[in-house]
């Protein structure tokens, strides 16, 4: 389940710009223009988008992080994005993933920090997502409210990262997917 929703999250990232603008994808999964995800708002740092993948509607606030720092220094890494994705059809509503840019330490966990909480992230491939998904709904409400979160997770070479997200616009972003995101 995680591999499918991983799969359809970087299929629709790869039509997303940095501007915003959904281009044609060429992603595998996303080659008709359903799947193709529309932006219908960008609000501050977060852009709201819709996508039919397989027939299935997706809806998703995505952001690139506002700063990003490793240690040791300037390792490369692809981009990182933040995700708040609601799947209909499954069922799914405010989930919060991120895609940090790079391999993670098989086995390890990272943290998400937001509103003085910090929440445990498992890992796989280069994704994170909550590990007690019973925390999910009180770490949104938390990403409401506050001005940024932080990420920190150690690449599968050793690599430790801190990427800090802003929220600005994160609870318009949702309000939005609310209501485009309904059956």
């Amino acid at each position: 389940m995680v591999m499918s929703v991983r799969r359809i999250l970087i299929s629709l990232m790869a039509s997303v710009v940095v501007c915003g603008v959904a281009i044609p994808a060429q992603a595998q999964g996303a080659s008709s223009k359903d799947a193709e995800p529309t932006l219908i708002g960008q609000f501050g740092s977060w852009g709201a988008y819709t996508a039919m993948p397989n027939g299935k509607k997706v809806c998703f606030a995505l952001a690139k992080p506002s700063s990003s720092k490793t240690n040791p220094p300037n390792r490369p890494r692809d981009p990182a994005y933040a995700f708040v994705s609601t799947r209909p059809a499954e069922k799914v509503v405010n989930e919060v993933s991120v895609m940090i840019g790079y391999p993670l330490k098989p086995g390890s966990e990272s943290t998400l920090e937001v509103g003085g909480a910090a929440y445990a992230m498992y890992t796989q491939g280069d994704g994170l997502w909550i590990k007690n998904a019973a925390e999910e709904e009180r770490m949104v409400e938390a990403m409401r409210k506050a001005s940024d979160l932080t990420i920190k997770g150690i690449s599968a070479k050793g690599t430790e990262t801190t990427d800090v997200f802003s929220l600005k616009g994160l609870s318009q972003a949702l309000d939005r997917l609310a209501q485009d995101c309904k059956r």
